[in-house]
């Protein structure tokens, strides 16, 4: 079979294929610990599941506009408001099936081949791919200090003629990160002068811990953003636990939106009806939800790093926000794709390598679960890389030990 060179290149989504390795393990009956899947555990909220029954038992669930029903437009509106202090347009708004569609369809209708992205390490795994299956070249630029907030002096230096847009991740998967605000104020105002685009992944604004702040870009231009280059991209699925509806959406341009809508009609059409009345709900809904899903993820962290405190040779910089950590396991292996087929093997512990995220030698681990998923998880990750941690552990119901240190 002959297949196209620019699809075959594009890497497989290591979280997926260990969402369905764990799936098949879990149905073998092994006591798997899923420490690798950015998903929170709560339930959805009410607001949300009544106001997509409503939909459904309307009976009217037909296409739906390709940029997005109004209903949910104005919820967006007002949460931009709210959360942005901006005011834009129906016309500066687009939803999509979910925000790994808004990124894509942002680089389709901003890239011509060989134009360059900045993308800043640690990073989500699908910002290189996507770039390059909108024939642009991801340009990596990682902290020469080891450390996962980016230099801008770095960045400035990658930029070239070719540079198109810089994309920002903040709160960051898969450090935890929340980088400062005169690192995103130098970005928007070195973005704005050069007439680059900066992509903001909002996806974890909201979980944010110990009274921190994601800053917003918006906060540091004046300008209109029909003259701005600040894009935002921002969703249900994280603050809201709503990650199975697919919904997230661009902040924009009118000029940039009314392309992506054009793109979304020939690819996708609109997004489903019942999951975009299910967005409205919970925008339009109480907001206390929120609140609780980011008491309950800090105190997951809180857990993690009391954890964290006996594991002799890791080492971890202290998250910030999001549902992740990335402790730096180079002193048990510096092949981060090797380690977490061992933990695998070994510990029955999901992990995700930190290869894929541009920090070899780390690995990834989700706090999103529930608090014994995270403290057995570390115990049994410990178990099997720490000599000086107990030599027998009870996976399940099995009496394990250690024969390899």
């Amino acid at each position: 079979m002959r297949l196209s060179k620019l699809a075959s290149e594009i890497a497989e989504s290591p979280t997926l294929a260990l969402n369905e390795e764990a799936r098949l393990l879990r149905e073998r009956g092994e006591p798997v610990i899923h420490l690798g899947i950015g998903e929170p555990k709560n339930k959805t909220p009410m607001n949300a599941i009544l106001a997509s029954a409503a939909k459904l038992t309307s009976g009217e669930v037909k296409y739906t506009p390709a940029d997005g029903t109004p209903a949910l437009k104005k919820a967006i509106i007002r949460y931009t408001e709210e959360n942005y202090d901006r005011l834009v347009s129906p016309e500066n708004v687009i939803v999509t099936n979910g925000a790994k569609q808004s990124l894509f369809n942002i680089l389709y209708s901003l890239l011509n081949p060989q134009d360059e992205v900045i993308v800043l390490a640690p990073y989500w795994v699908s910002y290189p791919e996507i770039v390059k299956m909108c024939y642009g070249k991801p340009i990596i630029v990682t902290p020469e200090d080891g450390m996962f907030i980016p230099n801008f002096k770095e960045i400035e230096r990658a930029v070239t003629g070719y540079t198109r847009a810089i994309i920002v991740n903040s709160p960051n998967n898969p450090s935890g990160a929340i980088y400062p605000a005169e690192l995103i104020e130098k970005l928007v105002d070195f973005c704005e002068r050069q007439g680059i685009y900066l992509i903001c992944d909002d996806i974890y604004h909201k979980l944010v811990f110990d009274r921190q702040e994601a800053a917003p870009a918006f906060r540091f231009t004046e300008k209109d953003i029909e003259d701005s280059h600040v894009i935002v991209v921002n969703g249900v699925a994280k603050v809201y636990g709503m990650t199975g509806f697919r919904v997230g959406w661009v902040v924009a341009q009118r000029q940039l939106v009314k392309v992506m809508t054009n793109v979304t009609a020939q690819m996708t059409s609109g997004v489903s009806p019942v999951s975009q009345s299910a967005a409205e709900g919970a925008l339009n809904g109480l907001q206390n939800v929120v609140e609780a899903l980011r008491l309950q993820i800090q105190n997951n962290r809180e857990v993690f790093l009391q954890e964290m405190k006996t594991f002799n040779g890791a080492r971890l910089i202290k998250p910030e926000g999001t549902f992740y950590a990335l402790p730096d396991l180079r002193a048990f292996n510096a092949n981060s794709v090797e380690l977490s087929k061992f933990l695998l093997k070994k510990a029955l512990v999901v992990t995700v390598p930190g290869k894929e995220f541009g920090m070899e030698g780390h690995i990834r681990l989700s706090l999103s679960g529930t608090v014994k998923d995270v403290t057995e998880g570390v115990a049994r990750i410990k178990w099997a890389l720490d000599p000086t941690s107990p030599n027998e552990i009870y996976i399940g119901d099995k009496k394990m030990v250690r024969d390899w240190l």
